[in-house]
């Protein structure tokens, strides 16, 4: 064959390299055919299954969310007075987050703006406490010149922005402090709670709740419904325009009870010295005053409080951050003895004509209880032994009675019991009874109730302590002749777009179900109290006939063969003055109970705060400033200097 012929060996290699190339071909092709279908279902994927998902997040990116806070609603008394209010400021605020060197950053800030040491250690704080990309406050209530030169230099200080923000007022200060509260800061537990509750969406875009007083129990009213913003972004996140808008709903507008102008006149007769007072009107339960001294500034908290103010409020021996009011509680002394009355007369344990004689004390097994300096009143009955304040009447009558009849006929009375008062943390107080000991004391020989300690029961000493709200709700109760009505301090809501006032629900007034004569007998006695008894001196010459009694309790035990000597005891340990009352007698439309702490006898440092009070409400007569003066040292029994007419005088 010829040389230039391929050989069989070169043909089935030829072949068998053709028939490789075949398989790649159709690898490949397989291959190509495969990647294209993973393509194919890929593309299926995300525009059938992940189609609305996606086309969110690509509207999420091409928009962005903006929550709107609304504007807190106002407090007002009951006669239109603001007592908390809104303003706007411009404040300086840094996004962590957003700056390199936040150090650095304030320390240039701090060459166009005056900013503090506090505000470098109430920034430090927040920094502490939140997320990093939030945006914190480093100074606020910037003037017009700081704001203008911020602007100036905006372009050095990326992550720093000057905002418009609203801030909360309270314009009279420390007046009615622990009853309107304050707001502050969301604390991680609020937020958690808020979580909790579902309310954390309602929340965006503000760092401010209710901490205390009506700004924590109307929060949700108050607050309002957040509205939002939905705005068109450019790449780089900057606004381009508004697609939509839901406009925030403002807080409602809250209306209390109280008449801030007598709260202030009562503040300013209790002077520098602590106590509480609370005014219920006994036909409604609406609460007229709600004192307790000493105050505190709740514009302090707005912004953060500062670690030296803080320092003050929390270690004073004053206590003024307490609400005296709501969760002092206190033993009632004498104050005490017209309730007991009237559980003599409920139970049948004793008659009103029944006489006791006063000898000056009473022994009890080997024990003797003393009365008024061991100077006895003779034979005394029901009216008189009220009039005159018998100890020795008391004393045996809190034998005859028992402990646990006392506490049964008080606990309706609302002593040692929550009032319902709309106001958190109340405190009940101590209203003791032989299960109250038994589960209140660890050792077993402490659980036993002793025969001789109801005794001192009687005349609102030992275990009784209640609060000046509980005692002022028990004297409106006995003012209504056995008809209570839940204490409240809020009149109702208002609308703040169309000013529609809403009412709150209140309760029906339950009927303890007093017998009329048995009333009648215990309103004698405090009307004696006021006309001839401890407190003749000062309501002489008042324009109404009132019904008190005053008391005096012990703040610390006095050893049964000591005498009590305020001149030789340390201030703290001096008697309490107490004082409960209403008025007129005849029908009332004011009851109050007040005390003034380690002040000694209540005739002399307690009822004439009342006096003032009720000349106030039933007269309107306003003290002159020489007599709230003297009232503040008891130093002015009835009203010395010309009083004015209540709508002469203007609140500062």
């Amino acid at each position: 064959m010829a040389s230039w012929l391929p050989s069989l060996a070169e043909l089935r290699n030829s072949q068998l390299e053709i028939h490789k190339f075949r398989i790649r071909v159709v690898a490949t092709q397989f291959f190509i055919i495969f990647c294209f279908g993973l393509l194919v279902a890929r593309l299926a994927y995300l525009q059938v299954i992940r189609h609305e998902d996606l086309q969110e997040q690509a509207e999420d990116n091409r928009t962005a969310i903006i929550p709107t806070v609304p504007t807190r609603g106002i407090i007002f008394d009951r006669n239109g007075e603001i007592l908390a209010s809104n303003y706007s400021a411009y404040t300086l605020e840094i996004t962590p987050v957003k700056v390199p060197d936040v150090e650095a950053t304030i320390e240039g800030l701090s060459q166009l703006i005056d900013i503090q040491a506090r505000d470098k250690r109430r920034f430090k704080r927040l920094r502490e406490e939140s997320k990093g990309f939030d945006s914190l406050p480093i100074r606020t209530r910037l003037t017009d010149t700081e704001v203008a030169r911020f602007a100036a230099q905006r372009y050095r200080f990326p992550g720093v922005d000057i905002k418009a923000r609203l801030f909360r007022q309270y314009p009279y200060g420390d007046l009615a402090s622990h009853v309107i509260g304050y707001i502050g800061r969301i604390s991680p537990k609020e937020k958690a709670r808020l979580q909790d509750e579902d309310e954390e969406g309602n929340y965006r875009g503000t760092e401010y709740i209710g901490k205390l007083g009506i700004e924590q129990r109307y929060e949700h009213a108050l607050h309002g419904i957040t509205g939002v913003q939905e705005i068109e972004t450019s790449a780089g996140g900057r606004a381009v325009r508004r697609l939509a808008s839901h406009p925030a709903t403002p807080g409602q507008n809250v209306v209390l009870t109280l008449d801030i102008k007598l709260q202030k006149m009562v503040e300013d007769l209790f002077g520098n010295r602590r106590g509480a007072l609370v005014a219920i009107d006994p036909n409604s339960g609406e609460v007229l005053a709600f004192v307790s001294k000493p105050t505190f500034d709740p514009n302090l908290f707005v912004e953060g409080i500062d670690v030296e103010n803080w320092k003050a409020l929390s270690e004073s021996i004053d206590k003024p951050l307490l609400n005296r009011a709501l969760r002092g509680t206190y033993p009632p002394g004498s104050t005490y003895k017209p309730f007991m009355a009237m559980a003599a007369l409920s139970t049948g344990k004793r008659a009103a004509n029944t006489l006791i004689n006063d000898n000056g004390s009473w022994t009890f097994g080997n024990h003797t209880f003393r009365s008024h300096g061991d100077a006895g009143l003779g034979p005394v009955d029901m009216v008189r032994s009220i009039v005159l304040s018998s100890n020795v009447y008391y004393y045996s009558l809190a034998n005859d009675l028992g402990v646990d009849t006392i506490h049964d006929f008080m606990k309706p009375m609302g002593f040692g019991q929550s009032t319902g008062l709309d106001l958190p943390g109340e405190v009940r107080g101590v209203l003791p009874s032989t299960e109250w000991k038994r589960n209140n004391y660890k050792r077993t020989e402490q659980q036993k109730w002793f025969a001789g300690e109801t005794i001192s029961l009687g005349i609102g000493q030992g275990y009784n302590a209640f609060t000046m709200l509980q005692l002022a709700h028990a004297t409106a109760t006995l003012a209504k002749g056995g008809i209570k009505y839940t204490p409240r301090l809020v009149m109702g809501t208002q609308d703040a777009l169309s000013h529609a006032n809403l009412p709150v629900a209140t309760s029906q007034p339950t009927d303890l179900g007093f017998n009329p004569d048995h009333v009648a007998v215990v309103h004698k006695g405090l009307i004696g109290v006021a006309r001839e008894g401890t407190s003749a001196r000062v309501f002489a010459g008042a324009g109404y006939q009132s019904a008190g009694k005053t008391g005096t309790a012990q703040a610390v035990t006095i050893g049964q063969k000591d005498k009590y000597n305020a001149g030789k005891l340390e201030e703290s340990q001096r008697d309490h003055a107490l004082y409960m009352a209403f008025a007129p007698a005849e029908n009332p439309k004011i009851a109050l109970a007040v005390l003034v702490e380690n002040a000694g006898f209540g005739a002399a440092h307690a009822a004439p705060i009342a006096r003032r009070v009720f000349d106030y409400w039933l007269l309107n007569q306003y003290p002159s400033e020489e007599d709230v003066a003297a009232v503040q040292k008891g130093m002015a029994p009835t009203p010395i200097g010309i009083s004015r007419h209540k709508s002469d005088v203007r609140m500062n």
